[in-house]
């Protein structure tokens, strides 16, 4: 059996080599009309998110030891017993705040009093909080917050006025009345380091902001230092809407580039994230990887087509047999049968000749499927389609006509050597013995047989053969009977 014309091998080839250079040079000019837009889109809404994001919890992540180590100081029992001792040996809670700086790698560690006022390091007394004094602030605003801690940046007095990342912890005493406060600072220095890889690894330029406008973050040598944002051209003027947003996308022209911004407000540092790229640096690096994938691509559509070419060359016959052929018991499908049909009853009208069919149905199917599953049916079924080609001769044709049910169409036998026939398949059916499983199982089949009369259709035929064939199973099973 052939496949129809439309299918011819050389036809799909084109076809398929058509198809597949025009969805492919689609999609690329597609692509590079959109991608302008679709670049920008991916970097304001994913890329530079997605860096704040990170870095945000780099920041966080950082700040978890420093939190845990100054919430233990603030609960520990020497420190409190010491303060409420009236602190009396000032060594004991500098040799303390120093054990602490060098056990957990701190920049500083501090307590200040809320009895006496006094600054401790682990250097020793540096100095007594004022009220009035503005680098004092901090204190008071610990004194009267609620939240058990805060984070805050400043300028740390006992390191030389190093720009430091501060813990300040309220410390109570055993019934929960405000007694100091302790802590640690960490250098800006890791913060930088992580900004500076992270403008190494993703060609972004990332900074801090203050709520003056003030650059106060910066990676080294990025010529950020004492920058202020309201003078910078593009930026400037949109500086205001970005600080009352807190957050969001914005694009702003300088230096005859396009900047694309995401801005985060970090509220443990009270400043503002700011990632920016420029769309020009961004478009490079796609236009290169668009060429790339372009060229793979064309490589790839070549080895698309050659495969397509030799596997339609090498299983065009696989493909056309397996459209007419039951999988199970290699025998012709019924969508083949109606094929062969059409044909048989062609050459009837050009040559009549006796021509019967047999319908053969296997007696208590269900019964072996359920009693010892579907896997002995299968086999069953396997074994019958044997019998078959070893009793048929080679000009007879066996369907499968569906589940247990088998055509077989004898072309030139007449309805009487169709009942000998018949007959034949019976026996050699019923001498058959399946082993599964261990199991032994016996097998019969009811056959009903018609030969064909003219001017009748084909079902009606077929269906003098189905009459037939209950006749067989009302007179017991394993009986061949004629229509």
């Amino acid at each position: 059996m052939s496949l129809p014309p439309f299918f011819n091998r050389r036809r799909l080839l084109l076809l398929l080599s058509l198809l597949l250079c025009a969805g492919f040079f689609a999609t690329t000019l597609a692509s590079y009309f959109v991608s302008k837009k679709t670049i920008r889109d991916a970097i304001i809404r994913s890329e530079l998110p997605l860096t704040s994001s990170n870095i945000y919890s780099e920041i966080q992540k950082d700040l978890v030891q420093p939190i845990l180590v100054s919430s233990t100081m603030a609960h520990d029992t020497f420190l409190r017993d010491w303060v409420l001792d009236g602190e009396k040996n000032p060594s004991e809670i500098s040799r303390y705040l120093s054990e602490i700086k060098a056990r957990y790698g701190a920049f500083s560690t501090f307590f200040v009093s809320e009895n006496t006022a006094i600054y401790y390091t682990g250097d020793g007394m540096l100095k007594k909080v004022r009220i009035n004094e503005p680098r004092d602030e901090w204190y008071f605003r610990v004194r009267s917050m609620k939240a058990p801690y805060e984070i805050n940046v400043d300028p740390d007095l006992a390191n030389k006025d190093a720009l430091t990342i501060f813990i300040n912890y309220r410390v109570l005493d055993f019934n929960g009345n405000y007694i100091g406060a302790a802590g640690i600072g960490l250098t800006v220095d890791a913060v930088r380091q992580l900004i500076m890889d992270y403008q190494q690894r993703f060609a972004r330029t990332i900074y801090f902001v203050d709520h003056s406008g003030k650059i106060v973050l910066y990676a080294d040598g990025s010529g950020y230092a004492d920058h202020d944002l309201h003078k910078a051209p593009g930026i400037g003027p949109i500086l205001e809407q970005i600080f009352s947003e807190k957050k969001g996308a914005y694009q702003y022209s300088a230096g005859g580039e396009e900047h694309l911004l995401n801005v985060s407000f970090i509220p443990e540092l009270n400043w503002y994230l700011f990632v920016e790229k420029t769309e020009d640096a961004a478009l490079a690096a796609i236009r290169s990887t668009l060429y790339i994938n372009l060229a793979i691509g064309s490589i790839i559509l070549l080895i698309v087509l050659g495969l397509a070419h030799c596997g339609l060359n090498h299983y065009q016959k696989r493909i056309e047999q397996m459209a007419i052929t039951d999988k199970l018991t290699g025998l012709l499908n019924r969508h083949a049968c109606s094929i062969l049909l059409d044909k048989l009853f062609a050459e009837y009208r050009r040559n009549p000749g006796p021509l019967s069919v047999l319908l053969l149905d296997m007696d208590h199917f269900k019964k072996i499927n359920d009693s010892y599953g579907h896997l002995a049916g299968d086999e069953v079924l396997r074994r019958l389609a044997a019998v078959f080609k070893a009793g048929l001769r080679q000009s007879d044709i066996a369907v499968r006509w569906g589940g247990e049910e088998f055509l077989l169409i004898l072309k030139g036998c007449p309805l009487e050597e169709a009942g000998r026939v018949a007959e034949k398949l019976r026996l050699l059916i019923e001498q058959e013995v399946i082993a599964v499983g261990g199991n032994e199982i016996g097998i019969t089949a009811s056959i009903g047989a018609a030969e064909y009369r003219s001017n009748e259709t084909q079902g009606q035929w077929i269906g003098r053969a189905d009459v037939a064939l209950r006749d067989a199973k009302a007179a017991g099973r394993n009986k061949v009977c004629q229509a």
